[in-house]
């Protein structure tokens, strides 16, 4: 049986109070592990590239937020206002034409009606569930996280492996244990992983996707400054475009998102 590594990363606040995010975005990123090494030599190349033209070193962090808003060692690059879309458009045509497949969670947290609701949970049931489903018992895959949540998501991991109901066609649910996951979810600092930071790069995105066009709601002030709904909606499609969504994994949204509770 193959064998494959899942990376997860989030954006927001996976608190259920609205206060600091109104919704929490989990990505997962998936690939066969025969390919990783070819996948990981690529991204290498590439930033290698990207240090040739804007001077970003290779073993610098890409972390989306920070990028957009010219915050913390971005700033030291001094790079224009269109610099900086050009390369947020370049790092998304790199990511459309990997050996990979991405799944995003949303958990809109306005429409929470229990106190006791768990985002970070359920944001990682519903992702895992849906590995689970692509996989069809022909993989088993290892998951792979930065440290920031790893207790309540080795926690989880381990109890839908025993309970994980799933909704009937026949009405109620059925118990359907997880069983392609392999071992711990496991850490690796995001600081030291290309696909990480991949993760952030795509949740990033999908977070904005989903407040400018699925909600309509106005983009924060230091984000609207640089990047507008016309061109997250361009990062998006060019997801859609290089094959790397999956599509399966919500046939109600144009870019498989899962978005919950409904």
């Amino acid at each position: 049986m193959e064998t494959y590594l899942v990376y997860f990363d989030e954006t927001g606040d996976d608190g259920a109070n609205t206060l600091s995010s109104k919704q929490f975005v989990l990505t997962s990123v998936y690939l066969d592990i025969k390919h990783w090494q070819d996948t990981f030599d690529t991204i290498r190349a590439f930033r290698r590239d990207l240090k040739k033209e804007y001077g970003l070193h290779i073993k610098e962090e890409i972390h989306t937020k920070h990028l957009v808003r010219d915050k913390g060692v971005y700033r030291t690059y001094g790079w224009s206002d269109e610099q900086r879309r050009q390369l947020l458009l370049c790092i998304a045509k790199h990511i459309s034409c990997l050996e990979i497949k991405v799944i995003n969670v949303i958990i809109d947290k306005e429409n929470i009606k229990t106190p006791d609701y768990q985002v970070l949970k359920n944001a990682l049931t519903y992702n895992i569930q849906r590995i689970e489903n692509d996989s069809a018992d022909k993989w088993h895959y290892l998951v792979i996280t930065d440290e920031g949540r790893l207790a309540p998501m080795r926690k989880t991991a381990r109890e839908i492996r025993a309970y994980n109901p799933i909704r009937s066609h026949y009405g109620g649910y059925q118990n359907v244990p997880i069983r392609g996951l392999v071992e711990d979810i496991m850490q690796k600092e995001s600081t030291e992983s290309y696909f990480i930071q991949i993760c952030d790069y795509i949740s990033f995105f999908t977070d904005l996707y989903y407040r400018a066009v699925d909600k309509k709601e106005k983009l924060p002030r230091r984000v609207e400054r640089i990047i507008d709904e016309g061109f997250i909606e361009r990062v998006m499609e060019t997801f859609r475009e290089g094959g790397i969504l999956n599509l399966k994994a919500s046939s109600t949204h144009p870019f498989g998102c899962v978005i919950y509770p409904k």
